[in-house]
């Protein structure tokens, strides 16, 4: 038994949007851990959730990556039970109702100088469009490539596919053995690599050092410039990513590493 699976739901600001996280990290004295011994929590999956009744409006690239990628579901011990459309596994009656999980990755890639490389997704996105995040985040498919479980392989070939569809960056530019899976199932990765950020994914992109994100995560609590930060991405910064980024930058960041030790948040 590799992990516990499970949905945090959330409420976003006038529009009243819900979405439920899976497999990204959240740890704090702050919150309550069931565990005598809790270091850490893993959500196995991102999904963000509460897509419209009419989908008429829906960019045409969008469209066909909602109903034609086929994502991989999976019960509450991450074993995979089968598969849907991305845009069934982000609908919210669907959530609620099925307890439909899905699989899912974020993409850390910080350059030789150790910034981290940020994207600000496209205004076709169907959700969260306009919004900072790290560098990418995405989905493994219902393949044979990116079902291969032996050291996270099959995330790590999805993590190269998206990197290419949204950012342009060439495949032996991020080689899947150069990915550190620090917890299921983050991905961090030092290189330099070649951009050319797809306009049907990525707005806007941008390397930036500690203190330029503390900024950007300033003006984006006081709603300066227009700057909003994806929930998923704001969990981590908020209690993992500095120390992460330290260890990238002192060369210790496999001594964080743990896919097994996950703890269920109440």
């Amino acid at each position: 038994d590799r992990s516990f699976l499970f949905t945090l739901l959330l409420l976003l600001q006038a529009a009243m949007l819900k979405f439920s996280i899976f497999r990204t990290i959240l740890s704090s004295p702050r919150h309550s851990i069931k565990s005598p011994n809790a270091t850490a929590l893993v959500l196995r999956s991102i999904s963000t959730a509460a897509m419209a009744d009419d989908d008429s409006a829906m960019d045409v690239v969008q469209r066909r990556l909602m109903f034609h990628d086929q994502c991989i579901l999976v019960d509450e011990n991450d074993k995979v039970v089968g598969h849907d459309t991305k845009y069934n596994c982000h609908l919210m009656e669907k959530i609620e109702k099925e307890n439909l999980l899905h699989r899912a990755f974020s993409v850390f890639l910080f350059n030789s100088k150790y910034e981290l490389l940020l994207q600000q997704r496209s205004t076709t996105k169907v959700t969260f469009p306009l919004v900072w995040t790290n560098t990418c985040c995405s989905h493994p498919l219902y393949r044979e490539t990116e079902l291969i479980e032996e050291n996270a392989l099959g995330v790590r070939n999805a993590a190269q596919r998206k990197l290419l569809d949204e950012l342009g960056i060439p495949a032996e530019d991020v080689p899947v053995d150069e990915f550190t899976p620090l917890v299921d199932y983050l991905l961090f990765i030092v290189r330099d690599v070649c951009l050319k950020p797809n306009p049907d994914e990525v707005k806007d992109i941008k390397y930036v050092n500690p203190q330029q994100l503390k900024e950007l995560v300033r003006k984006a609590d006081v709603g300066e410039d227009g700057v909003k930060l994806s929930p998923w991405f704001r969990l981590i910064v908020d209690h993992f990513l500095f120390e992460w980024w330290d260890r990238v930058h002192n060369g210790t960041l496999l001594e964080a590493v743990d896919m097994k030790t996950i703890h269920k948040l109440t």
